[in-house]
């Protein structure tokens, strides 16, 4: 008999948002702070909603988003490629959820998990550096409590150090291959520079990395050291 697998009801997948269209539909505070975020993806925004948020006015003056000033119509989601709904309107979040799911659109209705094709998890981002954490929508408080923990032990300097290591990589798989480079690779997940970050200690990073990467190394560090 074939075994069944073990499901935990969510798949963790980080979307690359860029240029893509995302269609919010409400325009209140909730709403404005997921198109913050939504931004900062880099995704191509339309808001549709009756009034708006004066940050939210300020975003639309500035062409970084669009707003349609009125409520969700069907045919609205036709150009879209992800949606999320702000609303606390129960006949208006089904209507974007069935058409979502018609379409075959993703879709998150905030607070919401039974009109969801997928759930926001709280976040910690120190630039590219980004930790997700989510409890399938069984405690969000749960998880609000574990994002503050992370954002006091992982500060600043770690998405120096992640930005440091995409370089020294890029070095590393320019001058070495196959094994090699990923042996070399894996050497650079090392937990304590970020700490060294902190203590300025920069000629032991410039160490650090010239024993793994090489002399060319040296200039990298000098260029983070200056700028950090």
């Amino acid at each position: 008999m074939k075994k069944e697998a073990q499901t935990f009801g969510y798949f963790p997948v980080f979307c690359d948002l860029k240029g893509r269209s995302v269609v919010v539909i409400g325009g209140g505070s909730v709403a404005q702070r997921k198109i913050e975020n939504l931004l900062a993806a880099g995704a191509d925004i339309t808001i549709i909603s009756p009034e708006i948020t004066s940050c939210l006015s300020e975003l639309k003056d500035k062409d970084l988003v669009r707003h349609i000033a009125r409520n969700f119509e069907p045919g609205d989601l036709d150009d879209a490629w992800l949606v999320i709904a702000a609303t606390d309107n129960r006949t208006v979040q089904d209507q974007v959820y069935q058409e979502a799911e018609n379409k075959r659109i993703f879709c998150n209705v905030v607070d919401e998990p039974r009109v969801c094709s997928f759930i926001v998890p709280s976040t910690v981002r120190r630039q590219e550096l980004c930790i997700a954490i989510s409890t399938g929508g069984k405690s969000p408080a749960l998880a609000k409590a574990l994002r503050k923990d992370l954002e006091n032990r992982f500060k600043d300097e770690w998405g120096l150090f992640v930005s440091l290591l995409g370089e020294l990589r890029t070095l590393i798989i320019k001058k070495y291959e196959g094994p090699d480079a990923a042996e070399k690779c894996s050497s650079l997940a090392e937990l304590r520079v970020p700490g060294w970050i902190c203590e300025n200690a920069w000629d032991k990073i410039q160490d650090w990395a010239v024993g793994i990467c090489g002399e060319e190394a040296a200039r990298i560090v000098k260029e983070f050291a200056g700028n950090g």
